[in-house]
């Protein structure tokens, strides 16, 4: 199948060809015909599918007819970056369209925002928690907004976004295509997705294929002995880009405070720093600036670096899908890479619920010249949370006021960029082994 046989408007194929498609992923080839018959669509699948342009491109055909100047599509992201990602994508593949979309999301400056809006967009993607800020200041119409896509719910509703979900969808004309898409299907999913669409298309793409050209490996390891173990394995392996998850985003700054120190270019996508600085980390990381990037799940959201030679899990994910969904951030367009993942006795039941969804039983490293038995601490302060300083709490008429000068609370994920002068070291691959009893970790049973 290509993508000529979908028909789109002249303009849109003229950016799909721009764009360099040719041949549509699953998820465009199963949601792209019934979204532009006017269905309602649920779409099952993680970034890196394609499912942006699967919601895009008809949007873009069906925008085509009718007025302009006007919002008739609105997009809902859970995160900056990705909103930001959509909208970069929307202009690429419509650059010949004319049609004008807007990014409106917290932690910048409201007034661009209104100028934009003023001046008449077709396509808004925005981020719940300043669309609603918009909404109540009365600075946005939704009275003619004929396509609502949410994308990545089950991230909104990890993030609480659910509630101003609901607010949003009671300006919205109830007369309208909705398109819902979600990495997986929690009850809360379920239900919103029965209460916004109407009698939709399901189209689904597996959420637990890894990429074939990933090699895994897991590295046991004591909790007080992750980072000088990262550092080991960083030293003596050779990378390119590597991306780093930490379960919370004060880990992620903290980790990426400790990889500065020890003379790396390293930068954190964190929930405590402005938009500006989480753009900055993003697009050093694409560029080459900074060789190594530390993230949570959250913050991480958006990220499409096509060149990553290493994921490593300092913490291990939650569910089977978010492994699968960030050792896909390596292994990309043909090109070999590795995933790294340490592991405490702790993990040993996630170890066992991610080898089960893979169908096989992953490789168990340990790193020769690493000393394993350094005792820990009395108490581990190696991530333990400074202490809260006292605040005054502003005055009411002070937060009604903070929206309209862009302080409102970013979204969790900001990032604050760090770097050093000295250079990535790279001195080779390491020697492992891999029949190693783990520290305190219990060798599971075959899981393939």
């Amino acid at each position: 199948m290509e993508f000529k046989e979908f028909n789109l408007n002249e303009k849109v194929a003229t950016g799909v060809v721009a764009a360099g498609y040719t041949t549509p992923t699953p998820i465009q080839a199963q949601a792209i015909p019934p979204v532009m018959q006017g269905r309602d669509v649920m779409g099952l699948a993680q970034t890196g599918t394609g499912k942006t342009a699967a919601f895009a491109l008809p949007i873009l055909h069906r925008l085509m007819q009718g007025s302009h100047g006007h919002v008739r599509a609105l997009i809902i992201a859970p995160t900056r970056e990705l909103a930001e990602q959509i909208h970069v994508s929307i202009g690429e593949l419509g650059k010949q369209t004319r049609l004008k979309s807007v990014t409106i999301y917290g932690g910048v400056g409201v007034n661009p925002q209104i100028e934009k809006l003023k001046r008449g967009v077709e396509i808004v993607v925005a981020c719940p928690g300043r669309l609603l800020d918009h909404i109540n200041q009365k600075t946005i119409n939704l009275s003619q907004v004929e396509v609502l896509v949410l994308d990545e719910a089950d991230h909104m509703f990890d993030m609480g976004f659910l509630p101003d979900i609901s607010k949003i969808l009671g300006h919205l004309p109830k007369k309208r295509q909705t398109l819902l898409f979600s990495a997986t299907m929690p009850e809360e999913i379920r239900r919103l997705a029965h209460d916004v669409l109407t009698d939709p298309v399901t189209v689904q793409v597996s959420n637990t294929t890894a990429p074939v050209t990933v090699t895994h490996a897991l590295y046991p390891v004591n909790e007080h002995l992750k980072s000088p173990l990262l550092l080991n394995l960083l030293k003596h392996t050779d990378t390119g880009s590597v991306l780093i998850f930490t379960r919370t985003k004060h880990r992620a700054k903290r980790l990426g405070e400790q990889l500065e120190k020890a003379g790396y270019k390293a930068a954190s996508l964190q929930g405590n720093l402005s938009q500006n600085r989480r753009q900055a980390a993003l697009d050093g990381f694409r560029d080459g600036t900074f060789q190594v990037l530390v993230a949570t799940d959250i913050a991480a959201r958006g990220i499409d670096v096509s060149q990553v030679s290493h994921v490593i899990n300092y913490d291990i994910p939650n569910t089977s899908e978010a492994y699968v969904h960030r050792i896909g951030r390596t292994g990309r367009a043909a090109r070999s890479g590795d995933a790294f993942t340490l592991v405490t006795g702790e993990d040993t039941v996630m170890v066992r619920t991610i080898e089960r969804a893979l169908g096989t039983q992953l490789e168990r490293r340990t790193v020769p010249d690493f000393d394993y038995n350094v005792t820990a601490p009395k108490r581990d302060t190696e991530f333990v949370r400074p202490p809260r300083q006292n605040m005054q709490r502003r005055k009411p008429d002070e937060e009604k006021k903070s929206w309209a000068h862009g302080r409102t609370p970013a979204h969790p994920g900001s990032a604050r960029p760090t770097s050093s002068g000295r250079s990535y070291r790279n001195s080779g691959k390491p020697t492992h082994t891999t029949n190693a009893p783990p520290p305190r970790f219990k060798q599971p049973r075959n899981a393939g």
